[in-house]
């Protein structure tokens, strides 16, 4: 039993020390769907095509952060419309594995 408890234990550290040195990414997207309504139109062969269209609202976010690699990133953009905001933040810090240095 002893011998279960100090597995567990063993298990439960090395997750905690190697925890802190993985990074992470996230993103998040949000549509907001209105009303769409239909668009049909015939080409210049005269075939006839249906389509729809509604109104282009989103935000979107994207982000990285790993400590290990140094890669640190992120991607925020919002539409309403014609409107659309965006911003990009981007560092990134080159980690050279000791065999590789000169």
């Amino acid at each position: 039993m002893s011998f279960k408890v100090i597995c567990i234990l063993v298990l439960v550290v090395v997750a905690a020390v190697t925890a802190g040195h993985h990074g992470y990414s996230s993103q998040h997207i949000s549509k907001h769907d209105g009303h769409h309504h239909k668009v049909e139109y015939k080409d210049h062969h005269g075939h006839h095509h249906v389509d729809y269209y509604s109104y282009p609202k989103y935000k979107f976010e994207y982000k990285v952060d790993d400590d290990h690699t140094g890669d640190h990133k992120e991607q925020h953009e919002h539409r309403d419309g014609h409107d659309t905001e965006s911003h990009y933040k981007v560092h990134v810090k080159h980690i050279v594995p000791h065999h590789h240095h000169h």
